[in-house]
């Protein structure tokens, strides 16, 4: 192939990397070459400051290349990006995904094309046909079996970038980890941007939960099984029996909480309230008592004041969560929380820092009880894998790749977990 392999760089979250590992494959069947693709975040209006500076340091560094803008902020605020003299095309998180855009990427091809290819994402109705599997190592696999949200938070502009919710088929997903197994990896991630409104799309109305059960019943030889962030409201009974009855689905999940203060919640327009999230951390702590609990967490959210604040810093304790993501809030332009009063900018860092220092905290804490504790560790690198909670787990000697290995808990260095290992590999 004639011409510089395109560059990729990704902002924001892990669906968006699991993109760009798609979008790769499919710019390289076209032959795409001498361009740069920035996928975009659009979570907070920090995010899009950030993606404007991404792609002026990319011009930069590649003047000759062609700039190509996609993700969530391309799709929200096009426009934004088209007027930016670095850009030459900018297109949506649908067009990303499809071929025929790819196709169209050729040098001679790429000045005739509309230079923005943004349609409206609320007419969608299908997940791509691109699913996406791993990448990286063969040790884990991110399976999207979902995408965009009905929902309507007040602070949030991710359903104008990612559209409304929309399934994979089960059928299609179960097909897909066969072969991911097949080929050797060793645990399956399943992503969406709403998870657990999966199937609320689909004939019959399915569940989460009947997903993940007809998973590990149809695929026995999967090791291990993950599910990535979900709104704990909307669990389902058989998610719920799944918890407690199943090993090989994984004992961390990553809750969708926003704030531990009622009022705050529901100015926020979510659907559960402070109780709600604690008697489900409570059930799902009986049920699979190793469980750990991730959260994303909102500081400085319009009319929080400090008593407010201080629900939300309590919930790190009484929800007993460990892997804290805090977002400190930031107005995003055309979302109903923009046009409420506003926190203090140095309010919103100052509780930022005290939430993730809570959260830090926390994480000390779980890590010290695992010294002495034996746990099977995926392999992600010669001397570093993740324990069945995610905690990083470091060896003094090399192990195989990909592979579960049996580990004996040491000691801490940092943020990580110290093993010498036991020897047993499956």
């Amino acid at each position: 192939m004639d011409g510089k392999a395109p560059i990729f760089a990704t902002l924001g979250c892990r669906l968006n990397a699991y993109e760009t590992e798609a979008m790769k494959d499919l710019a390289n069947r076209a032959g795409v070459h001498d361009a740069v693709v920035v996928n975009t975040c659009a979570v907070t209006a920090e995010a899009v400051r950030k993606a404007r500076q991404e792609i002026r340091r990319l011009r930069r560094e590649n003047p000759s290349a062609r700039i190509i803008v996609t993700g969530c902020a391309a799709q929200t605020e096009p426009q934004t990006f088209s007027a930016m003299s670095e850009v030459d095309l900018v297109i949506g998180n649908t067009e990303k995904m499809r071929a025929e855009t790819w196709a169209q990427m050729t040098p001679d091809l790429i000045g005739a094309t509309e230079a923005v290819q943004v349609d409206d994402i609320m007419s969608v109705t299908e997940t791509a046909g691109h699913l996406i599997d791993g990448f990286g190592t063969r040790s884990r696999a991110y399976v999207q079996v979902q995408n965009g949200c009905d929902h309507r938070c007040t602070f949030c502009i991710i359903p104008y970038g990612r559209g409304n919710s929309r399934s994979v088929p089960a059928g299609v997903v179960v097909d897909q980890i066969k072969r991911l197994v097949g080929s050797g990896y060793r645990e399956v991630v399943l992503t969406g941007v709403d998870l657990t409104s999966w199937g609320a799309d689909l004939p019959g109305e399915p569940r989460l939960g009947n997903l993940v059960m007809r998973i590990l019943r149809l695929v026995p030889d999967l090791p291990r099984l993950r599910i990535s962030s979900i709104d704990s409201i909307e669990v389902d009974p058989d998610l719920m029996a799944a918890i407690a009855t199943e090993p090989r689905l994984m004992p961390h999940l990553h809750l969708s909480l926003q704030a531990g203060d009622d009022m705050i919640l529901k100015r926020m327009k979510r659907r559960h309230l402070r109780d709600d999230a604690i008697r489900f951390c409570e059930e799902a702590l009986k049920l699979r008592p190793d469980m750990t609990f991730g959260a994303d967490i909102i500081a400085g959210f319009p009319t929080e004041t400090e008593a407010m604040f201080a629900n939300s810093l309590d919930l790190v304790r009484a929800c007993h969560l460990t892997w804290l993501h805090v977002f400190p809030y930031s107005p995003r332009q055309g979302t109903p929380a923009a046009r409420m009063p506003q926190v203090n900018g140095k309010a919103i860092r100052d509780r930022a820092a005290r939430l993730r220092a809570a959260g830090a905290a926390q994480v000390a804490a779980h890590l010290e009880a695992q010294v002495g504790r034996e746990h099977q560790v995926l392999m992600e690198s010669p001397r570093m894998g993740r324990t069945e909670q995610v905690a990083e787990v470091i060896f003094a000697a090399d192990q195989p790749v990909s592979r579960i290995v049996a580990a004996r808990v040491t000691g801490i260095e940092g943020q990580q977990l110290r093993s010498d290992g036991l020897g047993g590999v499956a």
